[in-house]
Formats: structure tokens, sequence, C-alpha cells
């Protein structure tokens, strides 16, 4: 039932000047944030009697109250819009959900630094280059940076507990420091070239090659000339695959393409004239959003983002204009105290880059339409399979993984009528059982997923158990217990493996009556059911090695009386890993500072024990 709200009586107070207003529903909940050059022009246009916009015409329907705050200019109103949307996510505006945390590459401060993938706060002692736009563009500039300048990328620990040469030092990537197979004057100098490499300053490091190569030919050190030769052509062919522009400019490329309800923004992070990678962003978008609305959303909740470490170059071009565009640039401008422009007429060089990113941005689209019309026909032949005269919107399913009944986890996965929908993705770590008993273990399981069920949480309309029989009874039996007080309850429906486990040959059974039956091996409907069961498989053995290698890694120490962090700490560096700890003796033990003789019996004791 529509909310009643007087817009004639609210409409009499609101100022004309620049601000911003929250739009609540009944329930006091902000479902729209919009900001305005004049509150009063822009307020009333929501309660004309003939509204175009569908969207529009429900977020009119559901207003309760309206919040309105005055700013002095309209740059002031788009920066407090921003922080509303943060602080709010309401329902009908363009969502974007950003990383609040990028990668790094950290080259450290230790005698023999050490170059080395970095996320989050930046605690650890060195030289931060970046930040880069993903985890792959970092490993992939690691790699290159291996073939080019020989410094070590192993952790500390391993480092340490060197006493020869590893395969990377053999396959020609690392020249061993651990191990004094190059002084300490070559090895800073290379990294010092990398340093330099990292801040885009290609040609300084090839002078530097070039000469130190000449210097080793004219003393006749021709094996040392012949490496320089071999590091001058591994950069020479490196600089020509990222080299982007003949200038040495920071930019932000930005392709966008918005059809169907779906809309992706490809970047390229341009940096000293290298490409550093690029990245699709996909904001949540409500129904019947126009794209003047979308482009706007997206600028300014990515670029005033904070809390994000992302640095803006001065330079941002973008694909296409929307009205807001002049107040962005200057709201950018004032909130990084630094001078931005936003381009999007260009030409030549500037102009292919957008081409480019918005021929990812139309092709990562396509794909995301073409994936949701597979899944929703799925839906639909599944629906038709299992005579659904109700229309599916969520799916679960359970499984339990567990190794000879050690570090025992059960995963949770949930579909919607989009796919996989991860962010309600759980694992459930089973306590208080025998070992090995997967019926114990699915009965914990369901039972703490349904424990406070009731009518506003989220009920699913099908719950598949990958298991047989006696699972699925255990499952049904907490089902109907739970769902007893409610008018709905999830159809439950067990997936037992067929014979040699080969796909296609599952036995599906219905949990209420325990009948069973079969799709056709080559029906989107079973390749669905194929497609959520193998997603809870690997999701549950992923919870259940990180369980178990956490449990191997630690419980052995940490059962020790007296061995607290730093011992621990000290115990593994010194000796090298947990598995030396164990097969060190009572003297070695105590050689390692802060453990006395009387503790590394102790801990030898324990160890054996």
């Amino acid at each position: 039932m529509p909310v009643q709200f007087d817009s004639v009586l609210f409409l009499k107070s609101v100022s004309s000047s620049p601000g911003v207003y929250r739009m609540y529903d009944a329930e006091d909940v902000v479902i729209y944030v919009g900001k305005a050059k004049d509150l009063k022009k822009r307020l009333s246009s929501y309660f004309r009697k003939n509204l175009v916009h569908v969207k529009t015409q429900a977020l009119v329907s559901h207003i309760a109250n309206i919040d309105v705050t005055v700013t002095h200019s309209e740059t002031d109103a788009l920066i407090l819009e921003n922080d509303y949307i943060k602080q709010y996510m309401p329902r009908y505006n363009v969502l974007l959900r950003d990383d609040k945390s990028y990668p790094y590459i950290l080259l450290s401060h230790h005698k023999h630094p050490r170059l080395a993938y970095h996320r989050g706060s930046k605690r650890d002692k060195g030289t931060y280059f970046g930040p880069y736009p993903n985890g792959g563009a970092v490993r992939e500039s690691l790699h290159l940076m291996q073939k080019i300048f020989p410094i070590r990328q192993c952790d500390d620990l391993y480092y340490k507990s060197r006493s020869r040469p590893c395969l990377q030092y053999q396959i020609g990537r690392c020249s061993a420091p651990c191990v004094d197979k190059i002084s300490s004057e070559e090895y800073e100098a290379q990294v010092k070239l990398a340093s330099l490499f990292l801040k885009g300053k290609n040609q300084q490091v090839m002078v530097e090659l070039v000469s130190k190569m000449e210097a080793c030919a004219q003393s006749l050190e021709y094996e040392k000339a012949a490496s320089y030769r071999d590091q001058i052509s591994a950069l020479r062919r490196v600089a020509e695959q990222q080299e982007v522009s003949g200038t040495s400019g920071d930019m932000d490329v930005i392709g966008a393409h918005y059809a169907s309800g779906v809309a992706c923004f490809h970047l390229l992070f341009i940096r000293n004239g290298k490409i550093f990678g690029s990245r699709s962003y996909y904001p949540s978008v409500p129904d019947q959003t126009d794209m003047d609305e979308v482009l706007s959303a997206f600028m300014i909740q990515f670029y005033l983002n904070g809390d994000s470490q992302r640095t803006v170059p001065k330079e941002i071009l973008l694909s296409q204009s929307f009205d807001d565009l002049p107040q962005l640039e200057k709201a950018i401008q004032t909130a990084l105290d630094k001078k931005v422009e936003i381009k999007t007429n260009v030409r030549s060089e500037r102009a292919n880059f957008l081409r480019l990113a918005v021929t990812n941005a139309t092709n990562a689209v396509n794909t995301r339409l073409s994936h949701k019309n597979t899944v929703e026909q799925r839906f639909l032949l599944l629906e038709e399979a299992l005579d659904m005269t109700t229309r599916v919107q969520r799916m679960e399913c359970f499984d339990i993984s567990h190794t000879m009944g050690e570090s025992t986890v059960a995963s949770c996965v949930v579909f919607n009528r989009e796919g996989p929908n991860k962010a309600d993705y759980r694992h459930y770590n089973i306590n208080g059982i025998t070992p090995g008993d997967d019926y114990a273990a699915m009965k914990q399981a369901i039972t703490r997923r349904f424990d406070k069920i009731d009518k506003t949480g989220k009920i699913p309309d099908i719950l598949f158990i990958d298991g047989g029989l006696g699972q699925l009874r255990i499952a049904q039996k907490i089902i109907d217990e739970k769902f007893a007080h409610l008018d709905t309850a999830p159809m439950l429906i067990g997936i037992a493996k067929g014979e040699g486990r080969k796909p296609g040959l599952e036995t599906l059974i219905y949990g209420e009556n325990e009948l069973s039956f079969s799709i056709a091996a080559d029906s989107g409907a079973l390749h669905l059911i194929q497609h959520i069961r193998d997603e809870s498989h690997r999701f549950a053995i992923t919870g259940h090695r990180n369980k178990r290698q956490k449990t191997r890694n630690t419980s052995t120490l940490e059962s020790i009386a007296g061995v607290g962090p730093k011992r621990r700490k000290a115990l593994l560096q010194f000796l090298g890993g947990l598995q030396e700890v164990k097969n060190a003796s009572v003297a070695e033990m105590a050689k390692v500072p802060g453990i006395s003789v009387d503790m590394a019996k102790k801990i030898h004791d324990s160890l054996r024990g």
C-alpha cells in the first residue's frame, strides 16, 4: 500500500538553495539520496501529476519523509551526497561497492631488500609503489621484475633458513644474497635500478646498465658484461610492451557502457607512460535508471572515496559527458586539493585509449547479459522439472568436508536468478561431534543456519543437500521443526552421487516424501543443480583446508604452556619453520634467544609426547 506523504505542505518550507536531500520510507530507512542546485525546484519535480519514469514513480510511492541539508555550493552538495550514499547505501541509488584497499609492490628496507606483493596498512618498513588496480597486475609486474632484476622475492623466514641457493638462483631469477653469491654493493646497485624502474625512469636504468656493461668489457670481464647485455635486452623488451604514450603523464581512461540494467566502467590505469593494469567495475543500478545518473553516481563514488588508497591522476579521460561533470571536477579538486581535469572530447592517441576502454566495457556487459540469460533459462527449466507453481528466487546447498574426521567444515552456498550470490556464502566450523559423523555434522550446520529463522529472514525456495537419504532425513526433520510456526518452508532435495560419481548420473530425492527422480543429463535444470552442488563442494573443501592448515601450523606450539607469541616467533624464525622446530634437539632449541635449557626440554618433550 503506497505511503501517504503531504508533499504540498513539505514543499512550502523548502529552500531554493543548493543542498542534499534524503528520502525515507515508512520504516525510517533512507531509500534515496540526491543533490540539487535548487532544492525546491528539484524536489517539486518528484511530485508532478504525470511522472514519466517508472523508477521515480516507485520511489515516490514509498516516500514517508524527506530531510534536507542546505550547502554553500553545488560542489559542497556533491561531496555531502557522496558521504550520505556511502553511509546509507540507499536502494534507489546507483551503488558502487569498491575495494577499500589496493595492492602495492613493496621494496623492503632489509640488509638485502625484497620485492613483495602488499595489500593493507603500510606497517612494514620500505618503499611502496602503486597502487595497482588489482592483484593480477602486481603479480605480473613482479614476474617481469624477476626477469630483469635478480632481487629476492622470498619471505624473510625462507630467506634466513637458506644454507644453499634455491631454484630461483639456478634459473637466473635471483642473485642468492642469502648465501653470499653476490656482494652487498652489487645487490644494492640492482635494488637501486629496480627502484628507478618502478618509478618509470626506464631510460635512466638503461643508461646505467649500458655504462656498467661497457666498463666490464673494457676491464675484460666478459661474462659480467654479457649478463648486463642480457639485462638490457630484457629491460628493452619489457619497456616496449609497457610503453603506451610518448609522454610520461598519468591518466585514468574510463570507458562506460550501460544496457538492459547492467553497467560496466572499464578503467585503464596509465602511470608514467605505462599501463599499470586495467579493471572493470559493475555498480548496482536500480531499474529504469538513465545513463546520466549512472555516470554521475559512478564518478562521484569512485573519485570521492576517501577510504580508498587509490591515487587520482591529474588527467581523467571519460568516454561520454554528463550534466554534473563540471561540478564533479570542482568537487574532486576541492576534496584532494589538487588540479584534476576530466576530458571527454580527445583526439589521436587519447581517443584510441578511450575506444579500447569502451570496447572492453561493451564486451563485459554483453558477457554478463549472456550469462544472466543463461542462468534465467536454467531457473525456468528447473521450475518446470520440479512442477513448481511459484518463482524460485533463492536456492541454497549444503555440503560437508573433512579428512578422516579432522577439521570438519560445512558449507552453505547461495544462488539467485543471476547465479552465485557469494556475499551470502557461509562456512560452519563443526565441533563436538564424533569425527567423521557426516549426519551429526549436517544436523549441526542446518540447525545453526535456521536456528532463529522468522518470516523476515532469508528463506530459500529450494534447499539442496549434497548427500544421500540419511543426510536428507536429518535435514528434513530440522526444517519441519524450525518452520513449524511459519507459513512457508523450503523444498528439500537430496543429491545422491551416481555410479562412479559421474556427472549426469545423480539421483535426486524429495525430502518430504523421499521419492527419487532424475533429470535428463543434457537438461539446463540439471546443469544448474550440478553448478550449485559443485560450488558447495568447492567452498566446503576450501574452508576445510584452511582450517586444517591453521590447526596444523599453530596447535603444536600454542598448546605448550609458557610459549607465547614472542617465543613462537623466535623459534620459527631462528630454526626455519615448524618442521625444523620439531626435529631440533634440546641443545639447538636452547640457542634460540629467549629459550632457556629447561624451556627447551619442555618444548622438546611436548612435541614428542
